[in-house]
């Protein structure tokens, strides 16, 4: 690995956790990077959810107090994540690399629109907190055999899921975004990590710089705008699905 190789995973994995900090995608960054330093497309995918799990627990313990009001509701919800994600990791893992590469430029592409159109999907103005409906078991079902097999945008696509069928305030469906995400997170590591299919070298590289991306994010996150870094995140989305579907 060339001392350029290095210097972009890091860059991509301190950046990344900048850009989740402020508005989310940061998955983009790392999976292109790794990609383009010639990590296989599966592999490239399953590591990107190594380097993103620090993140995701952080976040859950900064909402600890919310997730222990949520109650019953975050471990039904934990529940059910946990069955879909493994079916979404267990996918990927029995797919060769040509089959995964002929879908990641359709799976960046829909991963680049829900991004582009995340502040749309949450609903303008969350109704009165009611006992998470059918719907929402069924959507967060859903969005966990995403997340195990993908991932990126995952989190505005449970958010949007929880607003629409639970309401109630931000912080509190934010808070079990992430627990959620951390049991998403887990189960696909564990899998990606006995089916082989994580490349250890990146990941060491990319894990401490997203440590110290997640503190300059939250400064970051005081001064820059949300719009610029959503236009900042969707660029490199189009340009990564132009770049699949061209190569």
């Amino acid at each position: 690995m060339s001392f350029f190789d290095i210097l972009l995973l890091f860059s991509a994995g301190f950046l990344s956790s900048v850009v989740n900090a402020i508005a989310g995608g940061g998955t983009f960054l790392t999976f292109g990077a790794m990609t383009l330093t010639g990590v296989p497309a599966i592999m490239a995918n399953a590591t990107s959810s190594v380097t993103q799990f620090p993140g995701y627990v952080t976040s859950a313990l900064a909402y600890r107090t919310e997730i222990r009001e949520a109650g019953r509701e975050a471990w039904i919800l934990a529940g059910l994540s946990l069955v879909g994600s493994l079916g979404g990791a267990l996918i990927l893992v029995s797919l060769s690399n040509p089959s995964f590469r002929s879908l990641v430029p359709w799976l960046l592409l829909a991963a680049t629109i829900i991004f582009a159109i995340g502040p749309y999907l949450r609903p303008k103005k969350l109704h009165a907190e009611q006992p998470i409906s059918r719907f929402g078991l069924v959507g967060q079902f859903l969005t966990s055999i995403y997340g195990g097999f993908f991932g990126a945008g995952m989190g505005i696509m449970m958010l949007a899921v929880l607003g629409i069928a639970k309401g109630g305030d931000y912080h509190k469906l934010n808070a079990l975004k992430n627990f959620v995400a951390v049991i998403i997170a887990a189960v696909a590591i564990i899998v990606f990590s006995t089916g082989g299919v994580v490349a250890w070298l990146p990941a060491v590289i990319m894990i401490p710089a997203g440590a110290l991306g997640g503190y300059a994010g939250v400064w970051a996150a005081r001064r820059v705008p949300q719009t610029m870094i959503r236009a900042i995140v969707v660029s490199v989305g189009l340009l990564l699905t132009w770049y699949y579907f061209a190569t």
